[in-house]
Order: C-alpha cells, then sequence, then structure tokens
C-alpha cells in the first residue's frame, strides 16, 4: 500500500469533499433548486464512495496481516468520515423535507 500519510489524507480530503457537497445540497434546497440539490447529493455519494475505497483498502489490508500504525491523524480521518457520511444522510432527509414543503 501507498505511504500510509497520504492514504489518510485521501480519506480526509474525500470525506471533507462530500461534507461540503452535502451541505451545499441543504443551501440548495433552501433555495428551491432541488435539482441542483439532487446533484450536490451525487457528488456527495461520489465523494464519499471515494474515501470509503480508501478505508477498505486499510481493512482489508489489516485482514491480510499488514498492521496499520493508530495515529492521532488516522483516528482523525476515521472522525472525518463518519461525520461526512452522517452529514450526507442527514442532508438527504432536509433536502426531502424541503421538496415536500415546496410541493
Amino acid at each position: 500500500m501507498e505511504n500510509m500519510e497520504q492514504v489518510i489524507f485521501q480519506i480526509i480530503l474525500h470525506g471533507g469533499n462530500g461534507r461540503s457537497a452535502a451541505i451545499e445540497a441543504i443551501h440548495s434546497a433552501k433555495q428551491g433548486d432541488f435539482e441542483g440539490a439532487r446533484e450536490k447529493l451525487r457528488e456527495a455519494d461520489n465523494s464519499l464512495h471515494e474515501a470509503h475505497q480508501f478505508q477498505t483498502a486499510l481493512i482489508q489490508g489489516e485482514i491480510r496481516g499488514e498492521k496499520t500504525e493508530i495515529s492521532l491523524l488516522m483516528v482523525h480521518a476515521q472522525d472525518h468520515l463518519m461525520n461526512a457520511m452522517t452529514m450526507k444522510e442527514l442532508a438527504a432527509e432536509v433536502v426531502e423535507l424541503y421538496s415536500r414543503l415546496n410541493d
């Protein structure tokens, strides 16, 4: 596997991009732009998928016996990703709610 710090930063990067897109989806829905909101949710999904692929690679490495050193940076990356995934799920619900209120 490539340099561990690079993998960790990829998780942080893609997680952060996913979280930002989720928040932008909420802002779009609030303005009544539901197609834009759904596009931002798709962007969030894509970014979180990328982050999850890096996370999965680390997990699969551990299954093969490759021990991963747990660092504060690794903990931060995992926390960042989980927060982003939660935000995306919440954003999807908020977009749906704004959409129903708009009807």
